[in-house]
């Protein structure tokens, strides 16, 4: 009677103890920022590799590798005599560590460019000088350390550290119409570069791009500013799908002579060229990255630049693309360069000897090479991370040259996502850690992964989670209807009952090599509001479908030429697959995405509105003909050569197919998927006499962030869902 008694009352006190977890709001998440993560930002190696620094709201800091202590201040914010109010964002330090650049106030242009005052500050005499009276563009220390290089008003400049005496390289630099030293925008947004302009390791030549715009078409953006009667205009180039491309040549530029020469890298005329990539070889040749306008025949020129001669020291092709090509590594043996390539179906690294162009293979493993993160001549070794266990993983792992000795440095013990930030003499890395269940952990650790000093564990955000009533992600798989294997993810609602069926809210991305599944924190305040939605009741879920990344060359381009069909199609088969499940409520399935996401939940609410009840799209590419040239064909090919590829799976041809309950979102000022494809689906959709809702963020751009904004959208969504779902 005794045990009883006691059994009911740690009974109720468990039921008492349980009710008093907190639970999450939006506040919470996008108010409050109760869940921000702690990180380590900026991390800088010194030329040592015995010391780092990182950079802090108050200066930046200098540490030791071997044991993680703080050294002091690099440099003291506060020391410097800046104007009140001046934010430092980002630094650089020279290869003699006697001068930092600091990037002060920038102000963006697009996601990843922007304009900022310049400071040069003098660690050894402790003084600072600002680089321009005006705010200027890339400014890059020469590897000699005595002169910088920069981008103004599209022209390229180079200032004497020691005379503090400028020289104007280029003149015809004009808004919208010539480019020197940067890129434009196509190149910025699907190649990621925005440095135009390279040293050689003499530091007496820069090679550069020169793009010319003239030819590409404007797209018009209306601004709404809150203190204007009238709206304003913003004109910039943008070459949508089968449109002109800039015309872009590469100059390399002689400090002693102060001349440019233009060089003839390909025969291939402007239209059907890309140059992705450009940077110096060890031997201080100039290597140049092509591609195609279709994007399957990729090669590396070699160019001296002295007698200009030039050759292809490597070439893949592919009958659909290659994947998005970056930096590769030469060797300080001057004999060898280490690239990536699909060749074998999946991303593998492969030695090629620049002499006779052979190719041999380091890793050769069923499985995609994310990053490399170091390589040790001395030893043969090559540091790389790779999804080698599962595709959702990150692990790191040690190669040598030969590939004969493959290890795994990263801890067998906990799969998540490993990240590796090695010193300049790659005795020390830097390691981020994390997995759906701990946040992430900052440690350093030795170059056979042992792990010497935990710089940041999170300890403070895991004891906020453990006070609130959340759920963590599972992993899970499922077969579709063409034998595929399909991970996902699923966060189940809190509390479950047996034999009460959930409302389903699927997330969706599902791009061209994209993924969604990953045993990480990314996208965490995401992740905070999935579990939210979580405790109120709803089954959140995603799946990977054909056409995402880390599952090898032949998973991945399945879609090519005809995007958003085998897409939906697993996205249909995941609606059917959950609403067979004995705690899912098949008539309940929602679907949310964002930019390829907002494209798919379109799709998915139009064709598949037989499983999907309601749908969320946020800045959703509606028609592909409207999106860049450069991502739109390397999947799709051109408009003219592939028109039926463009039609079959645009939305708007399926509006007269919209049931059930769409929220569609779209910031105005969407420099990458502009405002009329939401324009040209509403109207669409109007014609069809379909009824939906619509919203509209003035002046946001394709992010939707700033001020208020992410709190509003998100309880927008959340009441949306709770009414709708």
């Amino acid at each position: 009677m005794k045990k009883v008694f006691l059994s009911i009352v740690l009974f109720f006190l468990g039921v008492s103890l349980y009710a008093q977890k907190e639970s999450i709001t939006v506040e919470d998440i996008w108010g409050y920022y109760t869940f921000r993560p702690k990180s380590i930002s900026e991390i800088r190696s010194l030329s040592d590799g015995e010391h780092y620094c990182i950079l802090t709201r108050l200066g930046i800091e200098e540490y030791e590798y071997s044991t993680g202590k703080k050294l002091g201040y690099y440099i003291d914010f506060s020391t410097l005599g800046l104007s009140k109010g001046t934010y430092i964002a980002d630094y650089s330090i020279s290869n003699d560590n006697e001068k930092v650049i600091l990037v002060a106030n920038p102000e963006y242009i697009y996601r990843h460019s922007f304009v900022a005052d310049y400071y040069l500050y003098n660690i050894k005499d402790k003084t600072i000088k600002k680089l321009s009276d005006n705010k200027i563009r890339l400014a890059t220390i020469s590897p000699t350390n005595d002169k910088v290089a920069y981008v103004y008003d599209n022209n390229l400049y180079v200032l004497d550290i020691n005379a503090m005496q400028t020289t104007q390289v280029t003149f015809d630099g004009e808004y919208n119409h010539i480019i020197n030293g940067t890129t434009d925008w196509v190149y910025e947004e699907e190649f990621a570069i925005t440095q135009g302009f390279f040293w050689n390791n003499a530091g007496n030549k820069i090679a550069y791009y020169r793009f010319d715009e003239s030819e590409v078409k404007e797209y018009d953006m209306t601004m709404f500013p809150q203190d204007s009667l009238y709206p304003m205009h913003y004109k910039y180039k943008y070459p949508k799908a089968g449109e002109d491309n800039s015309k872009v040549d590469v100059f390399v530029y002689d400090l002693k002579t102060n001349k440019s020469t233009k060089l003839n890298i390909s025969e291939n005329d402007y239209q059907d060229t890309y140059y992705p990539r450009m940077q110096w070889s060890a031997n201080d040749e100039l290597c140049v990255t092509f591609l195609n306008r279709h994007q399957n025949d990729y090669k590396l020129y070699l160019i001296d630049v002295n007698t200009f001669d030039k050759k292809v020291i490597f070439e893949d092709k592919d009958e659909c693309y290659i994947e998005q090509p970056d930096f590769v590594t030469f060797l300080k043996d001057k004999k060898n360069v280490i690239v990536r390539s699909e060749r074998n179906g999946y991303m593998n690294l492969y030695m090629v000897e620049i002499k006779s162009g052979k190719v041999t293979p380091i890793t050769k493993g069923n499985y995609d090479v994310d990053q490399i993160c170091y390589i040790d001549e001395q030893n043969k070794q090559i540091y790389f991370t790779a999804a080698k266990t599962k595709p959702y993983n990150r692990e790191l792992l040690r190669v040598s040259f030969n590939g004969k000795k493959l290890e795994q440095l990263s801890d067998k013990t906990k799969e998540g996502t490993y990240t590796a930030e090695f010193s300049k003499n790659g005795k020390y890395y830097i390691s981020s850690f994390s997995n759906v269940t701990i946040p992430t952990i900052y440690t350093i650790n030795n170059n056979n992964g042992k792990t010497l000093v935990t710089l940041e564990d999170n300890e403070e955000l895991d004891k906020t989670l453990g006070e609130y009533e959340i759920e963590d992600k599972e992993f899970s798989s499922f077969v579709n209807e063409s034998g595929d294997t399909l991970y996902y993810w699923i966060i189940k609602p809190t509390n479950m009952q047996q034999g009460k069926k959930y409302p389903v809210l699927f997330y969706v991305y599902g791009g061209p090599g994209s993924q969604e599944v990953l045993n990480s924190q990314s996208r965490f305040f995401d992740y905070m509001w999935f579990r939210m939605l979580s405790e109120k009741g709803y089954v959140v879920a995603c799946v990977d479908g054909r056409g995402t990344g880390f599952r090898g060359a032949k998973f991945k381009k399945c879609t090519y030429l005809n995007l958003g069909k085998i897409e939906v199609e697993d996205q249909i088969s995941a609606a059917k697959y959950f609403g067979s499940l004995d705690f899912v409520d098949k008539d309940r399935i929602g679907i949310f995405g964002w930019s390829y996401g907002g494209y798919m939940s379109s799709l998915c609410i139009t064709k598949g509105h037989e499983y999907f009840k309601t749908a969320i799209a946020v800045a959703p590419v509606t028609n592909w003909r409207s999106y860049d040239n450069v991502y739109t064909e390397r999947f799709m090919r051109t408009p003219q050569e592939n028109a039926e590829g463009y039609d079959n799976n645009c939305p708007i041809h399926y509006a007269n197919l919209l049931e059930g309950n769409y929220l569609l979102i779209h910031g105005t000022a969407d420099d990458n998927v502009h405002y009329q494809n939401t324009m040209n689906w509403t109207a669409e959709l109007i014609k069809n006499n379909k009824q939906f809702l619509q919203f509209s963020y003035p002046d946001k751009n394709h992010s939707i962030y700033g001020g208020n904004t992410r709190y509003h959208l998100y309880t927008m969504m959340t009441n949306f869902l709770l009414k709708n779902l």
